[in-house]
């Protein structure tokens, strides 16, 4: 479980092609201090598991769905990527419950400056639009943000400076793929209404 604070931003070394899928490896700093193999780590808000650790190089193992549902498998050298440890029993949730189990990616409409802040814009594919409300949660590249707006076919977000220096949301282009988790609770809540009424 993750909260969807970004921890730091690190930068792709390389994307490996294997068998079935591919190894993500990435250069961090503070991420890696206290990291064992094994542990969870969201990289642009997808849960992965570390396969290997060295010289501040974290691996993870990218598996064919992974690549097909996420876009970590379009990453180049050199690219950013937002990484978070897995949220410690006692610690502090102060985004909202994020899984780390990424629903889709969707095309970035715009991205424009207004005055100090900047508007976020993204396509809101027909099928999950039903999870995104005005003022509900929302996970960018694993990013907990708040919905500010529903249009017919996207959602708009407002991105304070702190966030935009401190996560990759600078980095995007219109056209770019953006890593979508719609939020877990409107999930369950469609599940229980839908399975009541059967």
């Amino acid at each position: 479980m993750f909260t969807g604070l970004v921890e730091e931003t690190a930068s792709v070394v390389a994307l490996t092609p294997i068998a079935q899928g591919a190894t993500l490896t990435v250069q961090a700093s503070h991420v890696v201090e206290g990291t064992r193999l094994g542990d969870s780590i969201a990289v642009n808000g997808c849960c992965l598991t570390v396969t290997a650790i060295s010289e501040g190089r974290l691996a993870f193992d990218l598996l064919a769905e992974t690549l097909a549902r996420t876009n970590l498998g379009a990453l180049n050298p050199g690219a950013l990527v937002n990484l978070e440890r897995a949220l410690p029993a006692n610690g502090r949730l102060g985004g909202h419950f994020v899984q780390g189990h990424i629903d889709c990616t969707s095309r970035v409409i715009a991205l424009e400056p207004h005055g100090q802040d900047h508007r976020l814009e993204i396509a809101l594919p027909a099928e999950f639009a039903k999870y995104v409300v005005f003022k509900g949660s929302i996970a960018v590249n694993g990013i907990s943000l708040t919905v500010a707006e529903v249009r017919e076919n996207s959602f708009v977000l407002w991105i304070i400076p702190h966030t935009l220096a401190v996560t990759n949301l600078g980095t995007l282009r219109e056209g770019d793929a953006a890593n979508l988790e719609f939020d877990l609770l409107a999930k369950y809540l469609e599940r229980m209404i839908t399975h009541r009424e059967a």
